[in-house]
Protein backbone atom coordinates (compact mmCIF):
# COMPACT_ATOMS: atom_id res chain seq x y z
CA UNK A 1 0.00 0.00 0.00
CA UNK A 2 2.78 2.60 0.89
CA UNK A 3 4.62 1.57 -2.60
CA UNK A 4 1.40 2.36 -4.68
CA UNK A 5 1.28 5.51 -2.66
CA UNK A 6 4.95 6.52 -3.08
CA UNK A 7 4.25 5.72 -6.72
CA UNK A 8 1.64 7.42 -7.19
CA UNK A 9 3.13 10.88 -5.49
CA UNK A 10 6.20 10.56 -7.59
CA UNK A 11 4.23 10.35 -10.60
CA UNK A 12 2.00 13.16 -10.11
CA UNK A 13 4.94 15.16 -9.07
CA UNK A 14 6.82 14.39 -12.14
CA UNK A 15 3.68 14.95 -14.45
CA UNK A 16 3.53 18.22 -12.78
CA UNK A 17 7.21 18.77 -12.66
CA UNK A 18 6.69 17.94 -16.43
CA UNK A 19 4.14 20.23 -17.50
CA UNK A 20 6.05 23.40 -15.61
CA UNK A 21 8.81 22.90 -17.75
CA UNK A 22 6.77 22.44 -21.11
CA UNK A 23 5.02 25.39 -20.12
CA UNK A 24 4.78 27.73 -23.62
CA UNK A 25 5.97 31.70 -21.70
CA UNK A 26 8.94 29.12 -19.67
CA UNK A 27 9.66 27.41 -22.54
CA UNK A 28 10.27 30.30 -24.64
CA UNK A 29 12.57 31.86 -21.70
CA UNK A 30 14.59 29.15 -21.90
CA UNK A 31 15.39 28.71 -25.48
CA UNK A 32 15.76 32.55 -25.56
CA UNK A 33 18.54 32.77 -22.74
CA UNK A 34 20.08 29.75 -24.40
CA UNK A 35 20.13 31.14 -27.83
CA UNK A 36 21.54 34.95 -26.36
CA UNK A 37 24.21 33.13 -24.05
CA UNK A 38 27.25 33.42 -26.20
CA UNK A 39 26.88 37.19 -26.52
CA UNK A 40 27.05 37.27 -22.70
CA UNK A 41 30.05 35.35 -22.19
CA UNK A 42 31.89 37.47 -25.17
CA UNK A 43 31.00 40.38 -22.66
CA UNK A 44 32.13 38.74 -20.13
CA UNK A 45 35.65 37.82 -21.66
CA UNK A 46 35.89 41.67 -23.01
CA UNK A 47 35.54 42.72 -19.86
CA UNK A 48 38.11 40.06 -18.34
CA UNK A 49 40.67 41.42 -20.92
CA UNK A 50 40.22 44.97 -20.58
CA UNK A 51 40.56 44.71 -16.81
CA UNK A 52 43.31 42.39 -16.29
CA UNK A 53 45.25 41.33 -19.34
CA UNK A 54 45.45 44.30 -20.86
CA UNK A 55 46.46 46.07 -17.82
CA UNK A 56 49.23 43.44 -17.48
CA UNK A 57 50.77 43.80 -21.22
CA UNK A 58 50.15 47.01 -22.11
CA UNK A 59 50.01 51.10 -20.65
CA UNK A 60 49.06 54.10 -21.84
CA UNK A 61 47.49 54.72 -25.20
CA UNK A 62 47.92 51.17 -26.47
CA UNK A 63 46.38 50.49 -23.20
CA UNK A 64 43.24 52.57 -24.36
CA UNK A 65 43.47 51.55 -27.91
CA UNK A 66 43.02 48.02 -26.93
CA UNK A 67 40.18 48.92 -24.17
CA UNK A 68 38.72 50.69 -27.00
CA UNK A 69 37.79 47.06 -28.80
CA UNK A 70 37.04 45.43 -25.85
CA UNK A 71 34.57 48.37 -25.04
CA UNK A 72 32.96 48.69 -28.28
CA UNK A 73 32.30 44.46 -27.89
CA UNK A 74 30.54 45.25 -24.77
CA UNK A 75 28.04 47.98 -26.44
CA UNK A 76 27.24 45.02 -29.26
CA UNK A 77 26.40 42.77 -26.82
CA UNK A 78 25.76 43.50 -22.57
CA UNK A 79 25.04 47.35 -23.05
CA UNK A 80 21.82 46.58 -25.70
CA UNK A 81 20.91 43.25 -23.88
CA UNK A 82 17.65 44.31 -22.94
CA UNK A 83 17.13 45.04 -26.38
CA UNK A 84 18.04 41.82 -28.34
CA UNK A 85 16.37 39.70 -25.43
CA UNK A 86 13.12 41.13 -26.48
CA UNK A 87 13.50 40.24 -30.08
CA UNK A 88 14.91 36.73 -29.34
CA UNK A 89 11.83 35.88 -26.65
CA UNK A 90 9.47 37.16 -30.05
CA UNK A 91 10.92 34.99 -32.26
CA UNK A 92 11.31 32.01 -30.03
CA UNK A 93 7.94 32.20 -28.58
CA UNK A 94 6.70 32.30 -32.82
CA UNK A 95 8.53 29.26 -33.23
CA UNK A 96 6.74 27.74 -29.88
CA UNK A 97 3.31 28.61 -31.24
CA UNK A 98 3.99 27.70 -34.46
CA UNK A 99 3.50 31.54 -36.19
CA UNK A 100 4.21 31.10 -39.77
CA UNK A 101 5.99 34.61 -39.82
CA UNK A 102 8.58 34.64 -36.91
CA UNK A 103 11.01 37.17 -37.68
CA UNK A 104 8.08 39.68 -37.28
CA UNK A 105 7.79 38.75 -34.14
CA UNK A 106 11.06 39.71 -33.44
CA UNK A 107 11.13 42.90 -35.69
CA UNK A 108 7.98 43.94 -33.47
CA UNK A 109 8.93 43.08 -30.11
CA UNK A 110 12.21 45.24 -30.80
CA UNK A 111 9.97 48.53 -32.04
CA UNK A 112 7.62 47.58 -28.77
CA UNK A 113 10.05 47.98 -26.08
CA UNK A 114 11.50 50.96 -27.70
CA UNK A 115 8.00 52.65 -27.77
CA UNK A 116 7.84 51.97 -24.44
CA UNK A 117 10.63 54.14 -23.66
CA UNK A 118 11.11 57.70 -22.39
CA UNK A 119 10.83 60.16 -24.90
CA UNK A 120 13.10 62.22 -22.40
CA UNK A 121 16.07 61.17 -20.35
CA UNK A 122 18.28 62.87 -17.88
CA UNK A 123 22.17 61.78 -18.64
CA UNK A 124 25.54 62.95 -17.37
CA UNK A 125 28.46 64.09 -19.55
CA UNK A 126 31.79 63.38 -18.89
CA UNK A 127 32.56 66.68 -17.26
CA UNK A 128 29.67 65.59 -14.86
CA UNK A 129 27.42 67.97 -15.87
CA UNK A 130 23.33 66.24 -16.15
CA UNK A 131 20.80 67.57 -18.01
CA UNK A 132 17.95 66.39 -20.00
CA UNK A 133 18.00 65.15 -23.46
CA UNK A 134 15.24 63.97 -25.90
CA UNK A 135 16.27 62.04 -29.04
CA UNK A 136 18.60 59.69 -27.81
CA UNK A 137 18.29 55.85 -26.29
CA UNK A 138 20.65 55.30 -23.33
CA UNK A 139 22.71 52.25 -22.67
CA UNK A 140 20.82 52.15 -19.44
CA UNK A 141 18.10 51.84 -21.01
CA UNK A 142 18.36 49.26 -24.12
CA UNK A 143 21.32 47.30 -21.66
CA UNK A 144 21.14 45.19 -18.23
CA UNK A 145 18.69 47.49 -16.66
CA UNK A 146 15.87 47.01 -19.28
CA UNK A 147 16.39 43.22 -19.65
CA UNK A 148 13.24 42.47 -17.42
CA UNK A 149 11.23 44.74 -19.33
CA UNK A 150 12.61 43.27 -22.70
CA UNK A 151 11.54 39.56 -21.02
CA UNK A 152 7.58 41.04 -20.40
CA UNK A 153 7.13 43.39 -23.80
CA UNK A 154 8.60 40.67 -25.12
CA UNK A 155 6.44 38.32 -24.21
CA UNK A 156 3.10 40.31 -24.41
CA UNK A 157 3.85 42.20 -27.66
CA UNK A 158 4.42 38.74 -29.43
CA UNK A 159 1.38 37.36 -28.06
CA UNK A 160 -0.89 40.28 -29.14
CA UNK A 161 0.26 40.69 -32.46
CA UNK A 162 0.40 36.76 -33.27
CA UNK A 163 -3.60 36.57 -31.86
CA UNK A 164 -4.53 39.57 -33.98
CA UNK A 165 -2.12 38.57 -37.17
CA UNK A 166 -4.36 35.56 -37.14
CA UNK A 167 -7.51 37.62 -38.10
CA UNK A 168 -7.63 36.65 -41.72
CA UNK A 169 -9.99 40.24 -41.98
CA UNK A 170 -6.60 42.34 -41.18
CA UNK A 171 -4.28 40.14 -43.77
CA UNK A 172 -3.43 41.57 -47.05
CA UNK A 173 -3.20 38.73 -49.42
CA UNK A 174 -0.70 39.87 -52.35
CA UNK A 175 -1.23 36.32 -54.66
CA UNK A 176 1.12 33.94 -55.28
CA UNK A 177 2.88 36.30 -57.92
CA UNK A 178 5.12 38.70 -55.22
CA UNK A 179 8.04 37.44 -53.64
CA UNK A 180 7.81 35.64 -50.43
CA UNK A 181 9.35 37.93 -47.84
CA UNK A 182 7.10 41.29 -49.61
CA UNK A 183 4.09 38.73 -49.54
CA UNK A 184 4.72 37.57 -45.47
CA UNK A 185 5.33 41.46 -44.60
CA UNK A 186 2.35 42.56 -46.06
CA UNK A 187 0.20 39.87 -44.80
CA UNK A 188 1.27 41.44 -41.18
CA UNK A 189 1.18 45.10 -41.86
CA UNK A 190 -2.38 45.93 -40.32
CA UNK A 191 -1.28 43.97 -37.10
CA UNK A 192 1.81 45.59 -37.07
CA UNK A 193 0.41 48.93 -37.33
CA UNK A 194 -2.39 47.65 -34.96
CA UNK A 195 -0.35 46.37 -32.30
CA UNK A 196 2.63 49.12 -32.26
CA UNK A 197 -0.27 52.18 -32.36
CA UNK A 198 -1.48 50.24 -29.60
CA UNK A 199 1.33 50.24 -27.48
CA UNK A 200 1.88 53.93 -28.55
CA UNK A 201 -1.15 54.90 -26.99
CA UNK A 202 -0.24 53.12 -23.63
CA UNK A 203 3.16 54.87 -23.65
CA UNK A 204 2.03 58.12 -24.19
CA UNK A 205 -0.66 57.67 -21.25
CA UNK A 206 1.96 56.27 -18.77
CA UNK A 207 4.34 59.74 -20.02
CA UNK A 208 2.04 62.67 -20.22
CA UNK A 209 -0.57 61.18 -17.16
CA UNK A 210 1.67 59.16 -14.72
CA UNK A 211 5.05 61.27 -15.88
CA UNK A 212 6.70 57.71 -15.61
CA UNK A 213 7.38 55.07 -18.70
CA UNK A 214 6.80 51.05 -18.63
CA UNK A 215 10.32 50.35 -18.28
CA UNK A 216 11.07 52.46 -15.01
CA UNK A 217 7.57 50.59 -13.67
CA UNK A 218 8.42 46.99 -14.38
CA UNK A 219 12.42 47.40 -12.75
CA UNK A 220 11.00 49.44 -9.98
CA UNK A 221 7.79 47.52 -9.35
CA UNK A 222 8.51 43.74 -10.81
CA UNK A 223 12.15 43.29 -11.37
CA UNK A 224 13.93 44.60 -8.44
CA UNK A 225 11.79 42.86 -5.28
CA UNK A 226 11.78 39.89 -7.99
CA UNK A 227 15.36 39.97 -8.07
CA UNK A 228 16.14 41.04 -4.39
CA UNK A 229 13.90 37.64 -3.29
CA UNK A 230 14.74 35.09 -6.45
CA UNK A 231 18.58 35.69 -6.26
CA UNK A 232 19.08 36.20 -2.16
CA UNK A 233 21.16 33.53 -0.38
CA UNK A 234 18.05 31.60 0.59
CA UNK A 235 16.06 31.92 -2.18
CA UNK A 236 18.91 30.86 -4.84
CA UNK A 237 19.66 27.97 -2.33
CA UNK A 238 15.57 27.21 -2.43
CA UNK A 239 15.22 27.23 -6.19
CA UNK A 240 18.06 25.53 -7.22
CA UNK A 241 17.28 23.04 -4.31
CA UNK A 242 14.02 22.62 -6.42
CA UNK A 243 15.77 22.24 -9.59
CA UNK A 244 18.35 19.76 -8.71
CA UNK A 245 15.47 17.13 -6.71
CA UNK A 246 13.56 17.44 -9.74
CA UNK A 247 16.91 14.92 -11.41
CA UNK A 248 15.65 12.72 -8.54
CA UNK A 249 12.80 11.69 -10.24
CA UNK A 250 14.69 11.91 -13.54
CA UNK A 251 13.44 14.97 -14.42
CA UNK A 252 15.74 17.65 -15.99
CA UNK A 253 16.67 20.49 -13.13
CA UNK A 254 16.32 23.01 -16.09
CA UNK A 255 12.40 23.05 -15.43
CA UNK A 256 12.95 25.29 -12.96
CA UNK A 257 16.49 26.73 -12.92
CA UNK A 258 16.87 27.29 -16.13
CA UNK A 259 13.42 28.98 -16.66
CA UNK A 260 12.99 30.68 -13.48
CA UNK A 261 15.82 30.74 -11.38
CA UNK A 262 18.88 31.48 -14.78
CA UNK A 263 17.21 34.70 -16.40
CA UNK A 264 17.94 36.29 -12.33
CA UNK A 265 20.93 35.57 -12.26
CA UNK A 266 21.93 36.41 -15.56
CA UNK A 267 20.71 39.72 -15.11
CA UNK A 268 22.76 39.68 -11.55
CA UNK A 269 26.21 39.20 -13.55
CA UNK A 270 25.32 41.16 -16.24
CA UNK A 271 25.10 44.23 -14.04
CA UNK A 272 28.39 42.92 -12.30
CA UNK A 273 30.24 42.49 -15.79
CA UNK A 274 28.65 46.52 -16.45
CA UNK A 275 30.08 47.83 -12.94
CA UNK A 276 33.79 46.04 -12.75
CA UNK A 277 34.01 47.42 -17.15
CA UNK A 278 32.82 51.11 -15.58
CA UNK A 279 35.45 50.81 -12.36
CA UNK A 280 32.64 50.66 -10.29
CA UNK A 281 31.65 48.85 -6.88
CA UNK A 282 30.11 45.00 -7.87
CA UNK A 283 26.31 45.01 -6.66
CA UNK A 284 25.52 41.47 -6.93
CA UNK A 285 27.47 38.42 -4.87
CA UNK A 286 24.40 35.59 -5.82
CA UNK A 287 24.79 35.57 -9.78
CA UNK A 288 24.90 32.82 -12.71
CA UNK A 289 28.66 32.84 -12.83
CA UNK A 290 28.78 32.01 -8.69
CA UNK A 291 26.25 29.08 -8.64
CA UNK A 292 27.32 27.51 -11.53
CA UNK A 293 31.43 27.83 -10.47
CA UNK A 294 30.41 26.89 -6.87
CA UNK A 295 27.12 24.81 -6.62
CA UNK A 296 28.01 22.69 -10.39
CA UNK A 297 31.30 21.14 -9.86
CA UNK A 298 31.38 18.50 -12.21
CA UNK A 299 27.29 18.70 -13.11
CA UNK A 300 24.38 19.15 -11.21
CA UNK A 301 24.82 17.87 -7.35
CA UNK A 302 28.37 18.73 -8.15
CA UNK A 303 28.79 15.16 -8.73
CA UNK A 304 32.55 15.48 -9.70
CA UNK A 305 32.92 14.99 -5.73
CA UNK A 306 30.90 11.83 -6.15
CA UNK A 307 33.40 10.19 -8.84
CA UNK A 308 36.28 11.22 -6.35
CA UNK A 309 34.75 9.58 -3.47
CA UNK A 310 33.85 6.46 -5.27
CA UNK A 311 37.75 6.36 -6.99
CA UNK A 312 38.93 6.97 -2.75
CA UNK A 313 36.24 4.66 -1.39
CA UNK A 314 34.24 2.81 -3.51
CA UNK A 315 34.13 -1.43 -4.15
CA UNK A 316 31.19 -2.08 -6.10
CA UNK A 317 32.65 -2.66 -9.67
CA UNK A 318 29.66 -1.24 -11.77
CA UNK A 319 30.21 2.23 -9.91
CA UNK A 320 33.45 2.46 -10.16
CA UNK A 321 33.00 1.16 -13.68
CA UNK A 322 31.12 4.39 -14.19
CA UNK A 323 33.13 6.91 -12.44
CA UNK A 324 35.60 5.52 -14.72
CA UNK A 325 33.76 6.56 -17.64
CA UNK A 326 32.28 9.84 -16.60
CA UNK A 327 35.26 11.25 -15.31
CA UNK A 328 36.33 12.88 -18.56
CA UNK A 329 32.35 14.69 -19.37
CA UNK A 330 32.75 15.41 -15.34
CA UNK A 331 35.79 18.10 -16.18
CA UNK A 332 33.45 19.43 -18.32
CA UNK A 333 30.67 19.65 -16.50
CA UNK A 334 28.72 16.77 -17.50
CA UNK A 335 27.25 14.38 -15.71
CA UNK A 336 24.71 12.73 -17.60
CA UNK A 337 26.71 9.52 -17.11
CA UNK A 338 26.75 9.51 -13.75
CA UNK A 339 22.96 10.55 -13.25
CA UNK A 340 21.65 7.85 -15.05
CA UNK A 341 24.46 4.97 -14.65
CA UNK A 342 25.80 5.44 -11.40
CA UNK A 343 22.69 6.56 -10.82
CA UNK A 344 21.43 9.20 -8.99
CA UNK A 345 17.98 8.79 -10.75
CA UNK A 346 16.12 7.04 -7.85
CA UNK A 347 18.38 6.09 -5.69
CA UNK A 348 17.44 7.11 -2.47
CA UNK A 349 21.11 6.78 -1.25
CA UNK A 350 22.13 9.19 -3.44
CA UNK A 351 19.86 11.93 -2.22
CA UNK A 352 21.00 13.89 0.82
CA UNK A 353 24.70 14.36 -0.78
CA UNK A 354 23.50 15.16 -4.14
CA UNK A 355 21.09 18.33 -2.85
CA UNK A 356 23.64 19.35 -0.23
CA UNK A 357 26.51 19.40 -1.64
CA UNK A 358 25.83 22.09 -3.90
CA UNK A 359 24.26 23.97 -1.48
CA UNK A 360 27.32 24.15 0.92
CA UNK A 361 28.66 25.71 -2.20
CA UNK A 362 26.86 28.52 -2.69
CA UNK A 363 27.14 28.75 1.04
CA UNK A 364 30.54 28.83 1.27
CA UNK A 365 31.33 30.77 -1.78
CA UNK A 366 28.99 33.74 -0.56
CA UNK A 367 30.68 34.00 2.72
CA UNK A 368 33.65 34.22 1.52
CA UNK A 369 32.42 36.76 -0.66
CA UNK A 370 30.69 38.69 2.06
CA UNK A 371 34.12 38.68 4.22
CA UNK A 372 36.65 39.85 1.25
CA UNK A 373 38.43 36.14 0.94
CA UNK A 374 37.74 36.27 -2.79
CA UNK A 375 36.21 38.71 -5.11
CA UNK A 376 32.45 38.37 -6.25
CA UNK A 377 32.16 37.14 -9.48
CA UNK A 378 32.32 39.69 -12.66
CA UNK A 379 32.68 37.32 -16.11
CA UNK A 380 30.40 34.68 -17.34
CA UNK A 381 31.82 31.72 -17.99
CA UNK A 382 30.98 28.91 -19.62
CA UNK A 383 28.91 26.69 -17.71
CA UNK A 384 31.39 23.48 -19.03
CA UNK A 385 34.14 25.42 -17.64
CA UNK A 386 36.33 22.66 -15.40
CA UNK A 387 36.57 23.24 -11.97
CA UNK A 388 39.23 25.34 -10.55
CA UNK A 389 39.71 26.97 -13.93
CA UNK A 390 36.07 28.61 -13.68
CA UNK A 391 36.79 30.12 -10.15
CA UNK A 392 39.53 32.12 -11.07
CA UNK A 393 37.85 33.45 -14.62
CA UNK A 394 34.89 34.34 -13.27
CA UNK A 395 36.56 36.56 -10.42
CA UNK A 396 38.63 38.07 -13.10
CA UNK A 397 41.79 36.33 -11.80
CA UNK A 398 41.63 36.02 -8.50
CA UNK A 399 43.78 33.06 -7.14
CA UNK A 400 41.71 32.99 -3.82
CA UNK A 401 38.36 32.43 -5.61
CA UNK A 402 40.43 28.97 -6.84
CA UNK A 403 41.80 28.22 -3.04
CA UNK A 404 38.17 28.58 -1.89
CA UNK A 405 36.33 26.07 -5.07
CA UNK A 406 39.48 23.49 -3.74
CA UNK A 407 37.89 23.74 -0.17
CA UNK A 408 34.23 23.14 -1.92
CA UNK A 409 35.48 20.18 -3.66
CA UNK A 410 37.59 18.48 -0.56
CA UNK A 411 33.90 19.57 1.59
CA UNK A 412 32.24 17.85 -1.43
CA UNK A 413 34.29 14.52 -1.43
CA UNK A 414 34.27 14.03 2.03
CA UNK A 415 29.71 14.64 2.37
CA UNK A 416 29.90 11.96 -0.48
CA UNK A 417 32.42 9.48 0.85
CA UNK A 418 29.97 7.87 3.38
CA UNK A 419 27.03 7.48 1.18
CA UNK A 420 29.22 5.76 -1.56
CA UNK A 421 29.91 3.21 1.06
CA UNK A 422 26.05 3.25 1.88
CA UNK A 423 25.17 2.74 -1.97
CA UNK A 424 27.97 -0.04 -2.07
CA UNK A 425 26.13 -1.55 0.40
CA UNK A 426 22.62 -1.28 -0.75
CA UNK A 427 23.97 -2.59 -3.92
CA UNK A 428 25.29 -5.27 -2.43
CA UNK A 429 22.17 -6.51 -0.75
CA UNK A 430 20.27 -5.77 -3.94
CA UNK A 431 22.05 -8.13 -5.67
CA UNK A 432 21.82 -10.75 -2.92
CA UNK A 433 18.00 -10.74 -3.45
CA UNK A 434 17.79 -11.28 -6.90
CA UNK A 435 19.92 -14.68 -6.36
CA UNK A 436 17.29 -15.49 -3.66
CA UNK A 437 14.46 -14.56 -6.44
CA UNK A 438 16.56 -16.42 -9.06
CA UNK A 439 16.94 -19.25 -6.97
CA UNK A 440 13.16 -19.77 -5.80
CA UNK A 441 12.66 -19.42 -9.45
CA UNK A 442 14.61 -22.64 -10.04
CA UNK A 443 12.69 -24.09 -7.20
CA UNK A 444 9.50 -23.53 -8.40
CA UNK A 445 10.44 -24.28 -12.34
CA UNK A 446 11.53 -28.21 -10.36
Amino acid sequence: MENTEKNSFITKFADFAAKLGNQIHLRTLRDAFATIMPLYILAGLAVLLNNTVFTWIFSGETLETFQYWGNLLVNGTLNISGLLIAGVIGYCLAINREFENPISCAVVAIAGLVVMMPMTVELTSVNEITDTFSGVLPFSNLGTGSMFAGIIVGLLITEFFIWISRVKALQINLGANVPPAVGKSFNVLIPVIIVLSVFAVVSTLLGKLAGTDLITMITTFIQEPLRHIGTSLWGTVILYTLGNLLWLFGIHQSVIYSSILEPLLIININENIAAFAAGEAIPNIINVSQVTSFGLLGGSGSTICLLIATFIVGRNAATRNVAKLSIAPGLFNINEPVLFGYPIVYNISMAIPFLLVPVMGIIISYFATVTGIMRPCVALVPWTTPVLISGFLATAGDFMAVGVQAVVLILGVLIYMPFVKINDRVMARQAELAEEDDDDDVFDID
